[in-house]
């Protein structure tokens, strides 16, 4: 006996058009959590649907919303059994709204799942559920702050470049990371230099000798900043940067990044080694002077 299949639709919103031109994006997070848990119901006959239902840019205050909409004329033509959400708040923020949303879904037998929160419309304490969340307005803040924080993390986790401030040896163009030849140069000269003196304090000296500064950038406004002399910390920061070998660093993990490496390896490693005898030196000259 054949399983019938379960019509899948996945439904993704979110409520600016800031950093939808990236190419791993808040509706992309969204999307592949949503589908990855479509995939662990295959045991059941779900299957997702080709079509994409997503509203980029589009506040969840109410309904009038184009992917939204042509998922509802979906529904109403029996093309949809269930819809699947990342979180709730996508679909609807307003009680009202979500209310005349199950009650079409119900009408049209199709149930409505959220992946993170484990809700389904077709029991009674699932759509109670749901009401209760819907009221408090504080859901919304915190589920806010959550995409964002997932966003990032997911990005990172892909190696992405998720914005800010490039550091010196590469610009941004298009939402990407490029090399600037000039300043990678600059770089590579400053770990050189520091294997040659090693000292910090030498290497500053140095480096304000020639005239070699922290990295000008240009502000929206046309102010720019930087272009100063380094200080010890800000050196030392350049020194350990892992974003020169082409990783990042994320939540105490190293992750391999889209940006392509200016340092070779061996000289990177070979400035670790030198940074931390320094390190360990200082600690044990201090903990002589407090013997003494």
């Amino acid at each position: 006996m054949t399983m019938k299949a379960i019509r899948c639709a996945i439904y993704t919103r979110v409520s600016t058009e800031q950093g939808l031109e990236q190419d791993f994006n808040s509706l992309d997070a969204q999307h592949d959590a949503s589908q990855a848990y479509v995939r662990s119901q295959v045991h059941a006959g779900w299957t997702p649907l080709r079509a994409k239902y997503d509203d980029g840019g589009f506040s969840g205050g109410n309904t009038d919303r184009p992917a939204l909409q042509r998922l509802l004329q979906d529904v109403r033509a029996g093309k949809i059994d269930v819809i699947v959400v990342y979180k709730v708040d996508p679909l609807t923020r307003s009680l009202a709204d979500f209310a005349k949303l199950v009650e079409l879904f119900d009408r049209h037998n199709v149930s409505f799942v959220s992946v993170t929160q484990q809700f389904n419309t077709t029991t009674s304490m699932g759509r109670l559920t749901l009401n209760v969340l819907l009221s408090f307005a504080q859901f919304e803040r915190e589920l806010t702050s959550e995409r964002i924080r997932d966003k990032i993390s997911a990005s990172k986790r892909k190696g992405l470049w998720v914005g800010g401030m490039a550091p010196l040896g590469y610009d941004t163009k298009g939402r990407k990371i490029i090399v600037n030849e000039a300043e990678a140069e600059r770089v590579r000269s400053i770990f050189r230099s520091y294997l040659k003196f090693g000292s910090l304090n030498r290497l500053m000296a140095e480096l304000r000798k020639q005239g070699i500064v922290t990295k000008v950038r240009t502000l929206r406004t046309g102010e720019t900043v930087g272009g100063i002399p380094f200080t010890r910390g800000s050196l030392a920061h350049l020194l350990r940067n892992r974003f020169y070998i082409g990783e990042v660093w994320f939540k105490g993990e190293v992750l391999q990044g889209e940006q392509p490496a200016i340092l070779d390896r061996d000289l990177f490693d070979a400035v670790q080694a030198k940074l931390n005898e320094q390190v360990n030196s200082h600690k044990a000259m201090r903990t002589k002077s407090r013997l003494c």
